[in-house]
């Protein structure tokens, strides 16, 4: 009786793909949201991250930090619009920079982000996100292995 119960419930759970896929989507549609009125979406807020944290930034190099794989023109395009906005500058021809407009949206925007990060991990303990994240992370790293052989 107990293996049946068991065998039903594994059978109502969605697999994990899935929730991936799903949490992503809704990630990306309310961070979107929380940020159109600074002319941001979550990818431009990424990118202006991930530029500020590293002194060195490069078009390549955002795109393994920011691990986009096939979205590769839709990361071009974001560089493309920040730089045209004044949010990002080319010190060099393969560098890129905050500009000072730059750093003061990201500024900016960082605290609707706080509220937007309290919102979505509501109800979530931290020990329980940094299991999410490790197990995450290890099945990613199994996965990018490939099949054993």
């Amino acid at each position: 009786m107990k293996q049946d119960m068991k065998r039903d419930v594994e059978q109502d759970v969605k697999p994990i793909g899935y929730w991936l896929n799903r949490t992503d989507q809704a990630l990306t549609a309310s961070m979107d949201s929380a940020l159109v009125a600074f002319g941001l979406t979550r990818l431009g807020w990424q990118v202006l991250n991930a530029v500020r944290d590293d002194a060195r930034a490069t078009d390549a190099g955002l795109a393994t930090a920011l691990a986009v794989g096939d979205g590769t023109s839709a990361l071009s395009a974001t560089v493309a619009a920040l730089l045209a906005d004044g949010r990002l500058t080319r010190p060099r021809p393969d560098r890129l920079a905050l500009t000072d407009d730059g750093r003061a949206l990201l500024a900016e925007a960082a605290r609707r982000m706080g509220a937007f990060r309290e919102r979505s991990a509501r109800g979530i303990t931290r020990e329980e996100y940094l299991t999410a994240v490790s197990v995450l992370e290890r099945m990613t790293r199994n996965a990018e292995a490939g099949p054993e052989r």
